[in-house]
């Protein structure tokens, strides 16, 4: 049962699509905060590129963008800025010249580090306020591929 008495089944369609919608918005906020308080002027997709290129590791454009599920010319121009605020960097494919890869460089990292660490203080505050059973029940209604 949940805190109203509810079983969770009947909730309306509409109820939980707007908790949904809650959970994003607040998944984004604590990202704009935390870039905020580590004093970053970098916007949130350009946030998520840095820690889709840190999961990724060296890797081509084509395959950054087809994480992020963007077309190539919208990774290269964020790329391009990341780049000249010197926390991505180009270099030849050392396996064909003609290539280049991009790399988060140690500022990069450092800064994604530091970020998404603020990030998961501020959920660890978040989740700190929740009963066990509320947090089982969060555990359980996520996908197991974003429990990673």
């Amino acid at each position: 049962m949940g805190d109203d008495g509810t079983d969770g089944l009947s909730r309306d369609p509409a109820e939980v699509i707007a908790s949904v919608m809650a959970a994003s918005r607040l998944s984004v906020a604590l990202s704009a905060r935390a870039l905020a308080d580590v004093d970053v002027s970098l916007s949130v997709p350009q946030l998520r590129t840095l820690v889709v290129l840190k999961n990724l590791g060296s890797t081509k454009l084509a395959v950054l963008a087809s994480a992020l599920a963007v077309n190539p010319s919208t990774a290269m121009r964020s790329v391009d800025r990341l780049e000249a605020a010197g926390l991505v960097d180009r270099q030849a494919n050392p396996g064909n010249r003609r290539e280049v890869v991009l790399n988060l460089t140690p500022a990069g990292r450092r800064l994604v580090d530091e970020v998404l660490g603020h990030r998961h203080r501020e959920v660890a505050k978040i989740v700190a306020r929740l009963s066990p059973d509320q947090r089982s029940a969060l555990v359980e209604s996520l996908p197991r591929s974003s429990r990673r």
